[in-house]
């Protein structure tokens, strides 16, 4: 059965217009410029009338301009010298207002025979045109850019709750609101952050059955800011408010409010808030606040009058000023809460600062359940297994997991998605691309590879308060040669004790390459790194040093251009002493657990050299069981 053919439809609108001028008036600029007459003076005419070279000679006589054509002979001739083509007319000429046209040219004439005699037209030019062009010409080009600059900044969304655009709009809320049937995230598609989306669903409760709280006294809360790290799932939230509340609901980022012209983004926030206001009770999401909401007077330039503060002021009196704002409910999301305006962040304005934080084992295990409702996997894939396999992941990284282990399987032909494939992908996330044919590594290196990866394991598996080592490979991923796997323990509080072990988990490298090789290499510059800064944290912050004493240099209110320190010179080499005390501590530690099972270092290296990748069941099979804390301690 033949499909029907969709019929083009011409749509016209007044872009044709525009183009059309343009190209006429490019049309008029080249088509003056195209014969490219050379300048000549009359003398050099005169004797190109004597050598019988001039086909006609058209004067205009109210321009004073003579312009010669060449015969079709004599083109070669001059070519040389004046760079003319067969295009006439090939040269003009420009007299003073004394010059008598008609006794010139019969003075010329008169000396060549009758036959020879050269064509005169002469005429009077209407040349307001062309110089009406040509001091239009560049003015309109600019003006033209003008407006289409403006144009497209002043260019908002399609929907109603956005700006039209052109000029006149620039000052308009780039605000959408959004249609029900088009966002269709629900509180279902929201897995874990369970405070977090109980607050946001008493939020949305509030909207759809005021009267079960307003009869007990109770105010509707005017804001609610979420915080917490990138892609734990802030937007995703306000996502399914707007598909669960029945009411009104605009979203815009906080950078659309920022402009570089002046008073553009308080204008805005007063034409979004108008807007509101006329649809309320309604909802106003404003992603990624911070872009607009930080602190002022912190400003790293030394402009007098801020854009980006008047703004601010701006939203803040919109938000709780002398109107107020009853029925529009604010929502907003960041990750930099500690650069806000404190006037942002008080009651009245943001009532409530919910926390979305990184998701915990039984969170993590709902978040995997969400995203693999589209992908065909193993019946036997256990989903708890992937959720203790991923600490630390947000909701963000899970959904990376689950895609690249669909492409893994993929790329192998495989019906279905495995554990092996969700493995790979983990891998591939936290430790980079695979890079196992293209790396060239000699023996030698290959070998301190090994034991440098050995004896981060052996440190790790050894003492109780590390993390448990999963897996050590020498398969070189994305900048490292060689990783140790572990599964760390999400722990709320950390003791000294616990921070000196993982340190020397991180100094089990170093020190494998000091007994074995004899010498240091440049392979532990991550782990000195990471050390240096727990054994920095240590002392200035946790008050975990006995001479410097229960003291914290942390100042949460700090920014990056406060270059003031909170302590002496004399307490700043007090502690360089105690963070260098404590690095020398664990790496004599290290070095003692290593050198006391040094036979099964070696075990374990050599294990390591000939299968390259080794997992827990294989280092437990040399070292015995994980040594875990005391059963007091894991309470």
């Amino acid at each position: 059965m033949a499909k029907n053919k969709g019929t083009f439809k011409f749509g016209f609108n007044l872009s044709w217009i525009y183009l059309l001028i343009i190209a006429g008036l490019i049309y008029l600029l080249f088509a003056r410029m195209s014969a490219n007459p050379q300048k000549i003076e009359w003398a050099e005419v005169k004797e190109m009338v004597a050598t019988d070279d001039v086909d006609k000679i058209v004067f205009v006589r109210n321009d004073f301009r003579g312009e010669l054509s060449l015969k079709s002979s004599s083109v070669e001739k001059y070519k040389s010298k004046y760079k003319i083509t067969e295009k006439t007319p090939q040269f003009v000429f420009l007299v003073s207002t004394q010059f008598n046209p008609e006794e010139e040219f019969a003075t010329l004439n008169s000396a060549l025979p009758k036959d020879e005699q050269v064509k005169i037209v002469m005429e009077n030019e209407d040349n307001i045109f062309p110089k009406i062009l040509d001091w239009l010409l560049f003015p309109l080009i600019l003006l033209g850019f003008w407006f289409f600059m403006f144009r497209g900044i002043g260019r908002g969304g399609s929907n109603s709750g956005g700006a039209g655009g052109g000029i006149f709009s620039i000052g308009k809320s780039t605000g959408k609101l959004a249609d029900k049937d088009q966002v269709n995230v629900t509180f279902k598609d929201v897995a874990g952050l369970y405070g977090a989306k109980d607050e946001i669903v008493e939020i949305v409760d509030f909207l759809k059955n005021p009267n079960k709280y307003t009869a007990l006294g109770a105010k509707i809360p005017k804001g609610a800011l979420l915080v917490g790290p990138p892609g734990t799932g802030k937007t995703l939230l306000a996502k399914s408010v707007a598909g669960e509340a029945n009411v009104p609901f605009f979203s815009i980022s906080g950078s659309d409010f920022v402009e570089m012209f002046v008073g553009v983004g308080a204008s805005r926030v007063r034409d979004l808030f108008s807007k509101a206001k006329a649809k309320s009770p309604c909802i106003v999401f404003i992603d990624e606040i911070d872009a607009v909401g930080r602190a002022r007077g912190k400003n790293a330039g030394f402009s007098s009058n801020d854009e980006r503060e008047n703004t601010l002021n701006q939203l803040l009196t919109e938000m709780d000023g002398f109107d107020s704002n009853s029925g529009v409910i604010i929502l907003a999301a960041t990750n930099r809460v500690d650069i806000l305006d404190k006037a942002l962040l008080r009651a009245g304005r943001f009532d409530r600062q919910i926390k979305v934080e990184l998701p915990e084992l039984m969170e993590r295990e709902e978040i995997f359940q969400v995203h693999l409702r589209k992908i065909k996997i193993d019946k036997e894939l256990d989903i708890k297994f992937l959720a203790k396999h991923t600490p630390g992941f947000s909701g963000a990284d899970i959904a990376n997991v689950c895609n690249e282990a669909a492409l893994t399987a993929a790329r192998k032909n495989k019906l279905y998605v495995d554990k092996q494939d969700f493995l790979d992908a983990v891998d591939r996330i936290v430790g980079g691309l695979e890079r196992k044919e293209s790396t060239i590594l000699t023996e030698a290196e290959k070998t301190t590879i090994a034991y440098h990866e050995a004896g981060h394991a052996i440190v790790g598996w050894l003492l109780p308060y590390c993390d448990n080592v999963f897996k050590v490979s020498l398969i070189p991923r994305g900048f490292a040669l060689g990783l140790t796997w572990y599964l760390p323990d999400e722990r709320k509080i950390v003791s000294k004790t616990n921070m000196m072990q993982k340190m020397c988990a991180l100094f089990g490298g170093r020190v494998a390459e000091e007994i074995i090789n004899g010498e240091s290499s440049t392979g532990a510059l991550n782990d000195l790194e990471r050390i240096t800064a727990m054994a920095s944290s240590m002392v200035q912050y946790y008050g975990m040093s006995d001479k410097v004493g229960q003291l914290s240099y942390y100042n949460s209110g700090s920014t990056a251009f406060d270059f003031s320190k909170p302590y002496s010179e004399k307490t700043a080499e007090l502690i360089d002493e105690e963070i260098r005390q404590i690095v020398e501590e664990a790496h004599t530690m290290t070095t003692n657990l290593i050198n006391s099972h040094k036979d099964e270092f070696i075990k374990l290296a050599e294990l390591l050299l000939e299968k390259e990748v080794i997992l827990a069941e294989d280092i437990e099979a040399i070292l015995g069981p994980k040594v875990l804390p005391a059963e007091n301690d894991r309470k």
